[in-house]
């Protein structure tokens, strides 16, 4: 049972971090966008979304590379407590293993081709 409260706690760090990292990010961005954009990157922008696009860009990015950090990180540690149980099972393990990471990995690129059509398309 202390086990399982102690894996709450760390995974309630890792969210509190995540969240105050957030908040770090939109409070340094807002005086940037309250300045407004200069004549040539007003310009280039075409309605001057720039700012919010690039703000966009970063926390999802951010946010799809630390999700996929944490799962990762509880998978190889999942594998790792099963394998030293079982180690006659390590072969079913390390693949069922190695085909979670390129599932998550997967998702992590797929976020980053979101964020790309974001800047560039949107």
């Amino acid at each position: 049972m202390k086990k399982l409260i102690r894996n709450k706690k760390s995974l309630c760090r890792v969210l509190l971090a995540l969240a105050v990292i957030m908040l770090f990010t939109a409070v340094f961005a807002m005086p940037a966008m309250a300045e407004g954009e200069s004549a040539p990157a007003a310009e280039a922008a075409g309605d001057g979304s720039l700012g919010m696009k690039a703000l966009a860009a970063g926390i999802a990015v951010g946010l799809a590379a630390a999700g996929g950090a944490v799962g990762m990180g509880l998978a190889t540690a999942k594998s790792a407590d099963g394998i030293a149980r079982q180690p006659e099972a390590e072969g079913k393990i390390r693949t069922t293993l190695m085909l979670g990471l390129v599932f998550i990995e997967t998702a992590i690129i797929y976020a980053l081709l979101v964020v790309i059509l974001i800047i560039f398309v949107l």
